[in-house]
């Protein structure tokens, strides 16, 4: 099941569940039952450092000849 963001119209205020599509949940804050689903920023997969990193070095160890090699010191 996704997650998706809802508003509360009552308190004014926005928050997560992991819910079914076709699911309302009632507020947390307040309890009013009329919530409205928010359209969420989809996360864009692989883009932290970090991960880039492992990638890289992963692809270094495994010998792929990719644009994962890893850069030279310093850059």
């Amino acid at each position: 099941m996704p997650i998706y963001d809802f508003h509360c119209p009552a308190c004014d205020r926005v928050f997560e569940r992991i819910v079914r599509a076709d699911a309302r949940p009632a507020c947390p804050h307040c309890g009013a039952a009329q919530t409205e689903r928010l359209v969420s920023m989809p996360a864009a997969p692989g883009k932290s450092a970090a991960i880039i990193a492992s990638a890289r070095q992963r692809a270094a160890r495994e010998g792929h000849l990719s644009n994962f090699g890893v850069p030279p010191k310093g850059k």
